[in-house]
């Protein structure tokens, strides 16, 4: 879906008119948020976010797995598998699994740790502790409580904070923020700007540990796309913050083409993206997320063909006290 514009507003009649349909949302998402969720027999990591649409989970959920394996770990990563097609659990393979089949950021995570997907987030954990992980990533399930999560990490975009600060519909929140905050152990800002402090103030409150972090856009990508003007395109949950990394990379973004989140990019879609980059001369640049929907794809062969892609890595500011902050539920769960 795309987020509604008033969501980011203050004091909106919209949102002031969706107010009793996010009271009675929000109240069942706090009752969720507080039932205990069964044991999956290794330590579970939890990246979520307070809000709908992009924050930075999956980048997140790469750093820990990264940082896992780099302390000798076997982390398994589990997805819902949003988009797919398949209920699972599957273990996704990169090489015969399509984006249609598990979604498109399994497919990404793939690439760095085996990947379960599973919309029962119980079975998909009973799944890779068959397989061998001695700790599990969840990526997103924050909100789902049926699966005991031995640290979560709640992920906001510094840009954007929690908009309104209001539940769906009226705004972008999951659930009461207070009700979420309760149930983390920390929380992670993404980039610059003042949006994020109030929410930062409330964690601090509760006892939540803080980090900041960065989406560091691959240099050698940078470096090759500086030569070009370029038709920018993403369908992600917040496109601007995509085009506005590589505004600050100096790429030159001549055109902006934002899409929902998870768009499903047709035929047509493609056909009007390339004939827009040939009239103004400019070279085409997505995420990795938006490359594998395109991928093996008759339709969106030559899209896929002409698009050049931008990694981004999450950096954190204060990398040795996360990396002991994560550790530390895996030295409980040994002791």
């Amino acid at each position: 879906m795309r987020a509604p514009s008033f969501w980011w507003q203050e004091q909106t009649i919209a949102a002031a008119l969706l107010s009793p349909a996010a009271g009675v949302y929000g109240a069942v998402a706090a009752a969720r948020l507080r039932q205990t969720g069964e044991r999956a027999g290794v330590p579970v990591l939890c990246v979520g976010n307070p809000t709908l649409g992009g924050s930075g989970k999956t980048p997140t959920a790469l750093a820990l797995a990264r940082l896992l394996i780099d302390a000798g770990k076997r982390p398994f990563l589990l997805s819902r598998g949003y988009g797919g097609r398949l209920d699972g659990p599957v273990r996704v393979d990169p090489q015969h699994h399509r984006a249609d089949d598990v979604g498109d950021e399994p497919l990404l995570l793939a690439r760095c740790a085996p990947t379960i997907i599973a919309h029962d987030r119980v079975a998909g954990a009973r799944f890779a502790r068959a397989a061998g992980a001695s700790a599990i990533v969840l990526d997103d399930g924050f909100q789902n409580p049926s699966l005991a999560k031995d640290l979560s990490l709640l992920v906001i975009d510094g840009r954007r904070g929690v908009g309104n600060d209001l539940v769906f519909p009226a705004g972008p929140l999951r659930a009461p923020l207070t009700a979420q905050l309760d149930r983390a152990q920390a929380l992670l800002t993404i980039g610059d700007g003042p949006s994020a402090a109030a929410v930062e103030s409330a964690a601090v409150l509760r006892g939540l540990s803080l980090f900041r972090g960065a989406l560091v856009p691959d240099a050698a990508s940078v470096a090759a796309l500086r030569s070009s003007r370029v038709l920018a395109f993403a369908g992600i949950g917040d496109p601007e913050k995509f085009f506005a990394t590589l505004s600050d990379a100096a790429i030159d973004v001549a055109i902006r083409r934002g899409f929902a989140d998870h768009h499903r990019f047709t035929a047509v879609d493609a056909k009007s993206l390339l004939a827009e980059a040939d009239r103004a001369g400019l070279s085409l640049v997505t995420t990795e997320k938006d490359f594998v929907r395109l991928a093996h794809r008759r339709a969106l062969a030559v899209l896929a063909e002409r698009s050049r892609v931008l990694p981004v890595a999450l950096k954190i500011d204060d990398e040795d006290r996360f990396r002991r902050f994560v550790l530390a539920p895996l030295a409980a769960a040994r002791s």
